[in-house]
């Protein structure tokens, strides 16, 4: 469900509900009737997040909510105040907030978080409920501004509405249950959303990845009837036909539509059933890419969505295999259920092969990155400081927390095979040595990894995430397409 966004400068008579923005200090606004000592008395100071029903005017329901200090109010705390807005009101149809207006945080970009934060929290993937009592019912939501500021607002609100439609379409892609998104049918939506966003894409089936040595991607894809897809998107902004005259970037993302772990069969516990989202890597490199066009992105942009299901067979792959790579490195196999490495691996070494100024891989990769940093933050890791320095910028924008992790090379030697160039798995600290393997498929070109096995899913509606899969990194990547500079090597 798409909610619609208006921008006015008084709140419309027909809504059902009026947000009004309290801060912990300062005077209250006047559409408040209430004293700040007798909203204390039923628990609302004001807090980022706070939200409390305090009267009826005119038939609407008026809803106060806390943004904190107002000094310090930003567009991070915006996004969760206007969150927490949403979640409180998302049974209603039409409602209004002047959350956008108050806020000393640029007009334009107010309005975007407002919108982000609606939307994230409210959203939920209902298409396979038939009946569904908590589904939002929540349509039309109206910024109130002045008139002064108006035509910023609307600026901000639709971009803030272009990233978020975006992002909800990744975790609808990554809530899918496998049955309903093969590689196959996954590679037919990206035919479809990128006629409709601008960007020239092709498929590459089972026999053309054959001819193209891909043997990380076949290698996995053996013990499936589905056949694997590789995608390849292609963004190039108005003006920037001619080669090299604008910075380039590559996204490569791990598709795994469902993964049982191949032969290293995972175990029959609840997260089994999440292993339908092992392709939100691919899931937001599409749906960030979709973005593009709409939101001007001045650089170049190119895709890969590495897609196949990883299952147990007669014909699968199986421990002690040695897969020729696209690059032409030969990897030993010591557990299946690293198997999203090997497909990247054939997606990086496309990427390398087109001379880009930047490479970054996303990835649902390890259960070490995940059991290091939890369910709050993701682990980034590459091989060119300056790359990662404009990624964790892009985090600290978007409120999708990086972490970074040591490339440490000592490592590399846990990934020594006696029959071949290299393991896919070996040594203690897994997400440093799953980031090394990567690595060896590069070459040069400045590259950072995210590996975001953790904050894939939400066990719990927080902040603008909402309980599911939370297409963790779409909007970092949105961000970092759009602010992209080339790299120092």
């Amino acid at each position: 469900m798409s909610i619609n966004f208006e921008v006015a400068s008084k709140t419309p008579a027909d809504v059902s509900v009026i947000g009004i923005a309290v801060s912990t200090d300062g005077a209250m606004p006047k559409e408040v009737s209430l004293s700040r000592k007798a909203l204390e008395t039923v628990g609302f100071s004001g807090k980022v997040g706070q939200t409390s029903v305090i009267a009826a005017d005119r038939g609407a329901v008026t809803v106060v909510i806390g943004i904190g200090e107002s000094s310090k109010v930003t567009a991070d705390s915006l996004r969760k105040s206007a969150a927490a807005f949403g979640r409180a009101t998302s049974s209603f149809g039409s409602v209004a907030t002047t959350l956008a207006g108050v806020a000393k945080v640029d007009r334009k970009l107010a309005a975007q978080v407002v919108v982000e934060g609606i939307s994230l929290a409210v959203h939920r993937y209902t298409d396979l409920k038939t009946v569904d009592k908590k589904a939002p019912k929540l349509a039309s939501v109206t910024l109130v501004g002045t008139t002064a500021n108006a035509a910023q607002l609307k600026v901000g609100a639709k971009r803030g509405q272009v990233i978020a439609n975006a992002t909800n379409m990744a975790r609808d892609f990554a809530s899918m249950p496998p049955a309903h998104l093969t590689a196959t049918m996954f590679a037919n939506h990206a035919v479809r959303i990128a006629g409709e966003t601008g960007m020239k894409v092709e498929v590459f089936n089972k026999d053309q990845l054959l001819a193209m040595g891909c043997g990380g991607i076949i290698g996995v894809n053996r013990g499936s009837v589905e056949p694997p897809r590789m995608v390849r998107l292609t963004y190039k902004p108005a003006g920037g036909a001619k080669k090299n005259s604008k910075p380039h970037l590559i996204m490569v993302g791990k598709g795994v539509m469902y993964d049982s772990g191949g032969i290293s069969l995972k175990p029959s516990d609840p997260s089994h059933a999440m292993m339908k989202g092992d392709m939100s890597g691919a899931a937001a490199v599409l749906s960030s890419m979709s973005t593009l066009k709409a939101l001007g992105c001045t650089n170049q942009v190119t895709g890969y969505l590495m897609c196949t299901d990883n299952l147990p067979s007669g014909s699968a792959m199986a421990m002690g295999d040695v897969l020729h790579m696209h690059n032409g490195k030969t990897v030993e196999i010591f557990n299946t259920d690293a198997e999203g490495r090997l497909i990247l691996a054939d997606g990086l070494s496309l990427a390398a092969n087109q001379k880009p100024d930047a490479i970054v891989d996303i990835a649902t990769l390890t259960g070490a990155c995940a059991r290091a940093l939890g369910e709050g933050m993701a682990g980034v890791l590459g091989n060119n400081q300056k790359w990662i320095d404009q990624l964790t910028a892009s985090a600290a924008r978007t409120d999708e927390k990086l972490w970074q992790l040591p490339l440490e090379r000592e490592y590399r030697v846990g990934l020594d095979s006696v029959v071949a160039d290299m393991k896919n798995v070996g040594g203690e600290a897994g997400a440093i040595t799953a980031a090394l393997f990567l690595d060896e498929f590069v070459g040069s070109v400045p590259w950072a990894h995210l590996d975001i096995a953790g904050p894939m899913w939400s066990n719990s509606d927080s902040g603008w995430l909402q309980k599911g899969m939370t297409a963790y990194g779409t909007r970092l990547l949105i961000d970092a397409a759009l602010n992209f500079k080339r790299p120092s090597r």
